[in-house]
This record gives structure tokens, C-alpha cells and sequence, in this order.
């Protein structure tokens, strides 16, 4: 994979199979730290402590439609390759955390990617999941929860296109004004 968006796709996508009804995804980063933080948490089915602690092993997979599960790997070996590390928290039944951290300036950091299409792709495939997503740079934060947009929306549908127009513009501005923001910020401090 070539952009941490696709990765936060391919985690989310396995909360969606472990049967979440409800997924929070968060992207921080802290410049003055230089650090990059991602976050992909649901209540789905959980995991078993020993499966939690084999996952990252790319032969090891729930799916049987394939015996190799690269996903969390691949995600763990990019944020490792950035001076950074990720960890999983599951309860059975509870749901599964994962948490990955990157050196935000390292060379090797993939690029973020366009974080406002993945998330509405999950968005508009999945109506009957709850979304949660914070988008962050230093203090500045947008976060959306689509619970509030779908029940506003009501009688329309998710994928009518103007509740599309409606989500593209209000994720797309919100991620767009964070970063003006900061960008202003380094402006005035320089």
C-alpha cells in the first residue's frame, strides 16, 4: 500500500466483517512532536488474547477465503519503518483497538492520502455502521459523526446525491479548515 489512508481502509474494513455497529477512526498529528498517530476502534466481535498477539503474523488470518492476513502486518511494518510502533487492545465481544504511531517528518512515512474520500467510501458502503472520524493537527480538530447527519437526513438516503454532495463537502472542508489553521499558525510563528 502507498498511503496510510488505505491502510486505515483495509483496518476498517476488518471491523466491518467482525460485525461493528460502530467504528471511530482518528488521525492526529502533532508537529511540535513530530508524531503521527492513528486510531481504528470498533465494538465488533473482538478477539481472543491469543489470537491478538499472533495477528501481526502475516500467516495468521481469520478470513477463509485466503490463508495470509497482511493488513495489520503491512500496517505494523510502516509505522515501525517511521521510528513508530503499533499496538491492538481486543476484548472478546467488546470490540478491537488499534493504535499505530509514526514519526511524522521520517523519510519513509508513506503520505496520508486523501483520508476525506476513504472515509466516505466506508461511509456510503456501510449506512447501517455508526461512523465516528477526528481529524486533528496540533489543537486544531474536526470531528464528524454520521448519526447526527443520518438522523437530520431522514427520509432521504445516504447514497441520494446531495446528502453525497452534503458528506463531501462537510468532511472535505473540515479536514481543509484543520489544516488552514495550522498552516496559518506556522505562518504566524515564523
Amino acid at each position: 500500500m502507498r498511503e496510510l489512508s488505505l491502510h486505515i481502509l483495509d483496518i476498517a474494513e476488518n471491523s466491518i466483517s467482525a460485525g461493528a455497529t460502530r467504528v471511530e477512526i482518528k488521525v492526529k498529528r502533532d508537529i511540535l512532536k513530530d508524531e503521527l498517530w492513528i486510531s481504528i476502534k470498533d465494538n465488533g466481535k473482538g478477539m481472543a488474547e491469543e489470537l491478538t498477539k499472533m495477528v501481526t503474523n502475516p500467516f495468521v488470518t481469520t478470513r477463509t477465503s485466503r490463508k495470509v492476513g497482511l493488513g495489520i502486518p503491512m500496517f505494523k511494518q510502516a509505522a515501525e519503518s517511521c521510528k513508530g510502533y503499533l499496538t491492538i487492545h481486543s476484548q472478546l465481544s467488546r470490540g478491537t483497538e488499534i493504535l499505530a504511531k509514526f514519526q511524522n517528518s521520517h523519510i519513509n512515512r508513506m503520505p496520508l492520502g486523501n483520508i476525506s474520500d476513504t472515509f466516505l467510501s466506508l461511509l456510503l458502503a456501510t449506512p447501517n455502521v455508526n461512523w465516528v472520524f477526528s481529524y486533528q493537527v496540533n489543537d486544531e480538530i474536526f470531528i464528524f459523526d454520521d448519526a447526527e447527519v443520518k438522523e437530520a437526513m431522514e427520509p432521504l438516503h445516504l447514497t441520494d446525491y446531495r446528502v453525497i454532495s452534503y458528506l463531501t463537502n462537510t468532511i472535505q472542508n473540515g479536514i481543509n479548515e484543520v489544516n488552514q489553521a495550522v498552516k496559518g499558525e506556522i505562518n504566524a510563528n515564523n
